[in-house]
């Protein structure tokens, strides 16, 4: 008989000595709750104080974006801080803000809200792809008495007939403005001329400053609830040419003309509003074959708007509009008669 080992004792089964075998208990899992990041604010940004943040809402920064995109400079002057701590609030800003992208059907869908502004020309609207686009800008140059003070008349009208309740801000620059044009304009289009001048608000400015400074305080009515659907600046270069003469004032000019561009670039896309510009013209001196017509202000106002239409004068006391630049649309023109009661094709 085969004597068993010590070691053989450890080969029975837990089975066979009636013990429940042992397992492990998997440790339970918890779904700890993760910790939500915090949105940072004006508030937040080291060295930025009751006083400081005041000043930087009122300047018009009041996100982390407005402030990571701010020229140093610009930013110190508006906030009364020094360059080197407005560098530290534009590296804090860039670091915790966050970068929005979407993608193109997203944009196809958000441009679904688009709204078109008629001129009352059925082959005007056509030339420009149903009427003038909201959330952009659209400019129109030409010489004087082309129409273009008339089509900033027209469209403060035209933009009341789908709502009642869109109001009109015209930044008058030249003394365009005319109350008894627009009573004529209201009567043609059927409307209430009390409550479609009621609906206007009008606003002189007396220099580029006051120009600009106009601008920004459409935004802070937009934000307090007024219904804002147009913008008028009639004309946008009177002032800019104005006070900046000569070559050696050129730079500064357009870089002023720049930023102004962008206010209301920025305006028109964010509020979907749409701004409608005049610009003077001038002629070219070295141009000898063709119209020597250029509008003022160079490559600066031409890429930012997204329309851009020459208006000049036709036979018989017609107007013509021919489409210059657009992103989506072709070249062409068209013909108009501007009468009392609005535009009527040729």
């Amino acid at each position: 008989m085969k004597k068993k080992t010590g070691n053989d004792s450890a080969n029975i089964s837990n089975k066979e000595v009636g013990e429940v075998p042992l397992t492990k208990t998997p440790r339970p899992k918890f779904d700890y709750p993760k910790a939500e990041e915090k949105v940072c604010t004006l508030s937040d940004i080291p060295g930025v104080g009751p006083a400081v943040e005041e000043k930087l809402a009122a300047a018009g920064y009041t996100d982390l974006i407005s402030i990571a995109v701010a020229p140093p400079t610009e930013l110190s002057i508006n906030s009364g801080v020094t360059e080197p701590a407005a560098r530290k609030m534009i590296s804090f800003a860039k670091e915790k803000s966050l970068v929005e992208m979407e993608s193109g059907t997203e944009l196809e869908q958000r441009r679904t809200k688009i709204k078109k502004v008629s001129t009352g020309s059925k082959t005007f609207d056509e030339l420009i792809g149903g009427g003038f686009e909201s959330g952009a800008i659209t400019e129109i140059f030409g010489e004087y008495g082309s129409g273009k003070s008339q089509m900033a008349h027209i469209l403060s009208v035209n933009v009341q007939k789908d709502d009642p309740e869109a109001v009109a801000v015209f930044i008058d620059t030249e003394g365009t403005f005319r109350p008894d044009r627009i009573r004529q304009l209201a009567r043609g289009a059927g409307l209430d001329e009390e409550k479609v001048l009621e609906n206007i608000r009008i606003a002189k400015a007396f220099n580029s400053d006051h120009q600009m400074l106009l601008v920004e305080k459409v935004e802070k009515l937009i934000s307090e609830g007024l219904n804002v659907k147009l913008i008028v600046v009639d004309s946008l270069t009177a002032h800019f040419r104005s006070e900046y003469m000569g070559r050696g004032t050129l730079a500064p000019r357009q870089q002023k003309l720049n930023k102004h561009m962008h206010d209301l670039m920025k305006l028109a896309d964010i509020r979907n509003v749409c701004v409608y510009v005049t610009n003077q013209v001038m002629a070219k001196p070295d141009s000898f074959f063709g119209d020597p017509t250029v509008p003022i202000g160079g490559h600066i106002v031409g890429h930012n708007s997204l329309t851009r239409i020459y208006l000049r004068k036709g036979k018989k006391g017609s107007r013509v509009a021919k489409l210059v630049d657009s992103p989506n649309l072709p070249d062409g023109e068209c013909n108009f008669f501007v009468e009392s009661e609005g535009l009527k094709d040729v």
